[in-house]
């Protein structure tokens, strides 16, 4: 789930921040011209400062960071903005369901998604949406209308334990023998909670798993910090006879508590490594609000037969995804220590002038 935090000011890279849709021409002429600028190749310089989660720089720096790698990339300006304090998430409508790969589908209320892997031996769905009725109308239905048999559903990967992703898994279990799969921190979180909806405890997930299904295999990667148990999958998407490699980056919002920012970014900087050697050139959200992934579906959906596809951004505008991501997390990290440093000096003072007075 999506639970904006209100702890903190917005970085000055969201200011501006357009939803108009763009031609597909300008959309890669956009990224086209990030990339090869000399200066995003220097943002791209490794650093030892960005292997260890450990923050320095204010937090300003951090987030002027983020701006500059983003650059006018809409995918990257979506991302700063969805990863600043005080976001307010939009509520979009829902589109139409739409096979965004030959093999993988997006089945979404406009708010959330889920995302469909289509296998000869039937179907791995990663999330379920929010409740029972959504499954049944936007998942169920989205399947038949893309020419899918829902009853071939055999799993269910649940990202992380909120709602809006594990809400219609038990309904799929029931009606048609799918397996829940999770990370046990998280449906530790759910036994712990009793939310509605919740699904019946089922399969844990390990640390790099691989899910195989009609010669399909998805790597599903512990990312915990949005949650405890936060899984990102990654998975081959075939388009026009290439195969290419795609992730979904499991939970978005990030954490409340300074020291789950911290394990937050720590699973960037690992999952960046992992995608790095799986040579991932396909970035996926299951917030489509998140990362421009809903006006890219639309202009997907208006021209078929193209050979371009805007969700392959290419391996180094991944990684770059992931950099956009990690100095976020740095900047709001260091938002926290700034604030206590604020307060506690506040705090020093009014005693100092107490003990004058009296």
């Amino acid at each position: 789930m999506y639970e904006p935090q209100a702890d903190a000011t917005r970085p000055a890279a969201s200011e501006g921040h357009s939803r108009l849709p763009l031609t597909r021409r300008r959309f890669w002429q956009l990224g086209a011209a990030t990339a090869v600028t000399a200066g995003a190749a220097t943002l791209l310089t490794q650093r030892a400062a960005d292997a260890s989660p450990t923050t320095s720089g204010t937090a300003q720096d951090h987030f002027d960071r983020a701006a500059e790698l983003a650059g006018d990339n809409p995918v990257l300006k979506s991302f700063v903005s969805a990863l600043t304090a005080g976001y307010t998430p939009p509520r979009p409508p829902a589109p139409a369901p739409l096979r965004i790969f030959d093999n993988v589908a997006v089945l979404s209320v406009g708010w959330v998604s889920a995302t469909a892997i289509l296998t000869p031996g039937g179907i791995i769905l990663i999330d379920a949406l929010n409740t029972p009725d959504e499954a049944e109308q936007y998942i169920v239905s989205g399947l038949r209308d893309l020419g899918a048999d829902p009853s071939t559903i055999k799993y269910v990967v649940v990202t992380h334990a909120h709602g809006d992703h594990f809400g219609g898994a038990q309904h799929l279990a029931d009606q048609y023998g799918a397996r829940v799969m999770m990370a046990p921190a998280d449906w530790d979180l759910l036994a712990s909670t009793s939310p509605a909806n919740a699904p019946t405890r089922d399969l844990d997930i390990a640390d790099g798993q691989k899910l195989t299904l009609g010669g399909t295999t998805v790597p599903l990667n512990h990312t915990p910090g949005h949650t405890p148990g936060t899984v990102s999958p990654i998975f081959p998407a075939r388009w026009r006879g290439r195969t290419h490699t795609a992730m979904t980056w499991g939970g978005t919002n990030p954490p409340a508590a300074t020291a789950s920012k911290e394990t937050y970014l720590s699973s960037i900087l690992t999952f960046a490594s992992r995608m790095r050697r799986a040579g991932v050139d396909i970035e996926l959200s299951n917030h489509g609000f998140a990362d421009y992934g809903l006006e890219r579906m639309e202009e997907l959906r208006s021209a078929p037969d193209g050979h371009e596809n805007p969700f392959i951004v290419g391996t180094s505008v991944a990684q770059r995804f992931m950099k956009v991501a990690e100095n976020m997390l740095r900047g709001r990290i260091a938002q926290d220590q700034e604030s206590a440093t604020t307060a506690s000096t506040t705090s020093a003072s009014a005693g100092t002038h107490a003990a004058g007075c009296c």
